[in-house]
This record gives structure tokens, sequence and C-alpha cells, in this order.
């Protein structure tokens, strides 16, 4: 219900190239690292937002998406449904084209208030997963 197949695509190859993954660090344990990779692997620039604003895999790390100096097309959610509203609003405030938020990652409420601002949306999806169904 909330990710069709031709919102994936759009968003995985026409969107853009820049995607801010949110919650990402240099922990390899998480997923978040995992998936930047395959992000990356598809050309992606990855942009690390995490509140230590650490540089994962030579990227700048920042602390918050409007700490982000240049334009940001996709913001990948890796936090918990209960921090993923206040992502989506803020993903909307520096005019992202879309939003993702990951596996296991819902909340209704912020996906019809980012849908009502314009962005496209993903929810309870893996771009890792998404990319070889593309085919």
């Amino acid at each position: 219900m909330y990710a069709d197949e031709r919102t994936i695509r759009r968003i995985l190859t026409e969107t853009g190239d820049t995607w801010a993954v949110v919650g990402l660090s240099n922990n390899r344990e998480r997923a978040a690292y995992g998936v930047a990779e395959v992000l990356r692997r598809h050309g992606k620039r990855v942009v690390p937002v995490h509140p230590k604003a650490e540089a994962v895999q030579g990227e700048p790390g920042y602390a918050t998406l409007a700490d982000i100096p240049f334009p940001v097309d996709v913001v990948d959610v890796f936090v918990n449904s209960e921090l993923a509203g206040r992502v989506a609003d803020e993903a909307v405030a520096i005019d992202a084209k879309a939003v993702w938020f990951q596996l296991g990652v819902v909340d209704e409420e912020a996906w019809h208030r980012t849908r009502a601002a314009g962005l496209e949306m993903v929810m309870d999806r893996c771009p890792a997963i998404e990319y070889p169904k593309l085919g």
C-alpha cells in the first residue's frame, strides 16, 4: 500500500543521485552501512546523517538534514518509527524529492504528510532488496 512498483523504480532510477542516509554511521554491523554500499554501487552519492556527524567511507557526515549544504534528492530513513515522522518533515523542509522509510519503519501519518507536500515516498521497504527486482 505504501510503495507501488512504479514509485520504487522512479526513486531508484530517476529521482536523483544524492541520497541522505539518516542513521548511517561507521558501524559495519548496522543495516544502514550495507545499504549505503549498495546505493554507492548503483552510482548514488551517499551522505551520512547521524548525531555524531561522522564521515563514512570518505563522505562528510552531518548531524541533521538541515546541515547539508547542497541539495538532497532522497532521504533514506534508518531510525525507529517513533522518530521517522520528524525526519520526513525535515525532508520536506529541505525540499528533498523523495523519502524512503526502511524495512520496519512505519508512520502512516508521516506518509500522508509527506505525500501531501508533493514528495514521493516509500515505506517499509529496502532499496538493497528492490534494486535486483528492477531487472
